[in-house]
């Protein structure tokens, strides 16, 4: 049985969206999120779990989805998701054991090797899957995000909970 975890992180690109980045020819930046990765943030919150989104990319389209799902940590821009995972930390008073983050490429290696519940999309290049307790079966962009979240409240037995805290009933 998996702990339940107190903070949930995630990667955006190549978790949220297929890794692709689109431009226009006027230099604006397009994002492709899958809804679906939506009810993860809802599963969480409804067993009072904050969310954060630490990500590399400095992007506007990422902090206007993380305001509309009500995200409780948008961090773009960064450069050592370590450093941001433990400032969070410590804020609410936990340890990064106590922590599941999803990720998919490289700057996501260290703060996979120190939380407590790695998880890694399917898409992910091999080498980086071994820092994994969890590889998605769907891909990033295809609703990985939720996958994670929903494969960890089953393994802790509290799917069931999530899902009525939403008032639906199975």
């Amino acid at each position: 049985m998996i702990k339940l975890p107190k903070l949930v992180l995630t990667d955006i690109d190549g978790v949220w969206t297929d890794g692709g980045m689109y431009y226009s020819t006027n230099g604006d930046e397009f994002k492709k999120f899958n809804t679906y990765d939506s009810a993860g943030v809802l599963f969480c919150h409804a067993l009072k779990i904050p969310v954060g989104i630490i990500t590399g990319e400095k992007s506007l389209a990422v902090e206007h989805r993380a305001k509309k799902l009500q995200i409780d940590y948008c961090y773009t821009g960064v450069n050592n998701k370590v450093e941001v995972a433990t400032k969070i930390c410590h804020q609410l008073k936990i340890s990064l054991e106590e922590v599941a983050f999803i990720g998919d490429d490289l700057n996501d290696i260290n703060l996979l090797k120190l939380v407590g519940y790695p998880g890694v999309v399917n898409s992910a290049p091999e080498y980086i899957k071994q820092y994994a307790k969890y590889i998605t079966k769907r891909s990033g962009g295809k609703g990985a995000f939720r996958e994670f979240v929903e494969h960890i409240l089953i393994q802790n037995n509290s799917f069931d909970k999530a899902m009525k805290s939403i008032n639906i009933d199975l």
